[in-house]
């Protein structure tokens, strides 16, 4: 296979799983976005983690709810746990590398609060921590995973929320994640605004 034929598999295959994923992710995400608005109307945060380029979309997230999406508005609370490294190296020093979400959870959660747990592959232990960490604070949870959930999927209560992209591959799990955050953020807004 040639480079360019090799890189319109790649948004080939991005496309396909996107239209395949599209009608069973849509109740999921409706449903978080209702929680994520009750959230942040009620005076609550949300708190966010993942590792790498879910710590990335983590972050993203957090800055498309702070600061704004496609509309002007208020910011709204939310704050990515992957970013300060001095609490998270700390952490991992004194304790372990899979505390450093839930350490967090604990000192910043309170109930009515809401975590949004990212892995591709539902299983990352410090994610895992954190939703049981949330559980103990009385929050929500949104899980955003991949394959078949994991053991994020298990972990969750009945009131919480999973997204799950049915992929095997992390780099279109993570190309399907992409939408279902800004997916997240249009619904937020369109709540928040209207039309």
């Amino acid at each position: 296979m040639d480079i360019n034929k090799r890189i319109a598999k790649h948004f080939s295959d991005s496309a396909e799983l996107k239209l395949r994923v599209k009608d069973s992710l849509a109740k999921p995400i409706a449903a978080a976005s209702q929680v994520f608005f009750d959230c942040v109307t009620n005076d609550h945060k949300i708190l966010c983690c993942g590792n790498g380029g879910s710590a990335g979309d983590a972050q993203h997230f957090a800055a498309e709810l702070i600061n704004r999406f496609e509309k002007e508005r208020p910011g709204l609370a939310c704050i990515a746990l992957t970013t300060d490294s001095s609490i998270i190296t700390s952490i991992g020093n004194d304790y372990d590398f899979n505390q450093i979400f839930s350490k967090q959870v604990n000192a910043l959660g309170l109930p009515g609060d809401t975590l949004l747990a990212i892995s591709t592959s539902g299983n990352s232990a410090n994610v895992l921590a954190a939703i049981k960490a949330a559980h103990t604070r009385s929050m929500t949870v949104i899980a955003l995973t991949g394959r078949n959930g994991g053991e994020m999927a298990r972990a969750l209560r009945p009131d919480d929320i999973l997204i799950c992209v049915d992929a095997q591959s992390t780099a279109r799990i993570q190309e399907v994640h992409l939408v279902c955050l800004h997916s997240l953020c249009d619904i937020i807004d369109y709540l928040l605004l209207g039309e």
